[in-house]
């Protein structure tokens, strides 16, 4: 970090929100967009691995990291104009190779499949998966409800009391390491606003019905013919439960018609545990000019 108020990278508005945006390394373009609540620190393992070969672009969504809070809630279709938005704003027009991560591979694959030609590949990475998903009901009700919260938490102090903690406690749980590698002034920054809290309340809230607008989305957008790769997480327990995850993903790349290759040791955030495996699936997409 380098300083409290200038976070590394550029604030740039996009869909009249302002987002905090990092552009590294040269070559093809790749995007990198984390799981629910997580911020553009959370790729730095991956970065160097790809800098050197890739245009690299993370971005905070609206109200994470150092990014401003959006009016609208978050959408299939809303997050994938954001990816595209994000794009324009750089100046890149090329086709990207878009990383989405948990629920961000929903947001991923929205963008494949209503930006098929600025689409070079696709790679899930321990992507979120719904079976036959529904949206929730009262939807603006509970839309209302979770920034209510998000007010009330903020007001009490919460944040900076158990935002940062919380996440440690998260991402050890998530992770075959134990351990959180970010610094401790960044998720203080970050994690003890009530923005980032309201933003991670309403991303959940949400979640249900991001992924039945994704459903309808695979019923009238077909994906463009990219290469597209499902990495799972495997942690080597061999439990019931970790059975029936990668049954999931494998089930998911069928799908997609991609290729499914499981990693092991490795927990949900496997840009910290294994972020080789995510340089290789991007470096493994060839350049496209289409």
């Amino acid at each position: 970090m380098r300083s409290e108020h200038r976070p590394p990278g550029q604030m740039l508005r996009v869909g009249g929100v302002p987002l905090h945006v990092v552009r590294e390394g040269a070559g093809p373009v790749c995007v990198l967009s984390g799981g629910l609540g997580m911020g553009w620190f959370d790729w730095e393992p991956v970065v160097p691995l790809l800098a050197p070969h890739r245009t690299v672009v993370r971005f905070d969504r609206p109200g994470l990291g150092f990014s401003a809070p959006a009016e609208e809630p978050p959408t299939a279709v809303g997050e994938a104009r954001r990816i595209a938005g994000v794009l324009d704003a750089l100046g890149l027009a090329e086709p990207a190779t878009v990383v989405g991560h948990s629920l961000a591979g929903f947001h991923a694959e929205a963008f494949a499949r209503l930006y098929p030609e600025r689409t070079a590949g696709l790679v899930l990475v321990d992507g979120s998966v719904e079976d036959n998903a529904r949206p929730l009901p009262a939807g603006e009700l509970r839309h209302v409800a979770a920034r209510a919260r998000g007010r009330v938490v903020a007001a009490a102090g919460l944040p900076r009391a158990l935002g940062p903690a919380l996440r440690r406690l998260s991402v050890r749980a998530s992770s075959v390491g134990r351990r959180d590698p970010a610094p401790e002034e960044l998720v203080r920054l970050t994690y003890g606003t009530g923005r980032v809290v309201r933003a991670v309340l309403m991303e959940n809230a949400r979640y249900r019905d991001v992924a039945a607008e994704l459903e309808r989305l695979r019923a009238r957008h077909l994906l463009p013919p990219v290469p597209v790769t499902v990495l799972a997480a495997s942690p080597g327990t061999g439990s019931w439960l970790e059975r029936r995850w990668l049954q999931r993903q494998r089930a998911l790349a069928e799908r997609l018609d991609g290729r499914f290759e499981a990693v092991a040791p490795a927990g949900h955030l496997l840009m910290y545990d294994r972020p080789q495996a995510i340089a290789a699936a991007v470096l493994a997409v060839r350049p496209s000019r289409r």
